[in-house]
């Protein structure tokens, strides 16, 4: 009798930049993503632009945008092998 295949999913966090001028949104992969969130979100909510430079892992090594240009951010779990 075979054994069941056993699998074992990972789990990461992606956090979802969404631009203006764009339709696709930006995926950033952090080793602390709670708090790349926290920190894109006060950039967006500064009341001057500023500049956002943000260095990460995954296919997506480095964002570098205004402040002004976000229109809004998220944050998903993703499955993963």
């Amino acid at each position: 009798m075979a054994q069941p295949y056993q699998q074992q999913l990972k789990i990461r966090t992606g956090v979802y930049v969404f631009l203006k001028e764009t339709i696709n949104p930006v995926v950033l992969y952090f080793d602390n993503p709670q708090g790349a969130f926290e920190e894109l979100k006060q950039a967006m909510k500064s009341a001057t632009p500023v500049l956002v430079d943000k260095q990460a892992n995954g296919p997506v090594k480095r964002l570098c945008v205004i402040s002004n240009q976000i229109r809004g951010l998220a944050l998903q779990d993703e499955q993963y092998q």
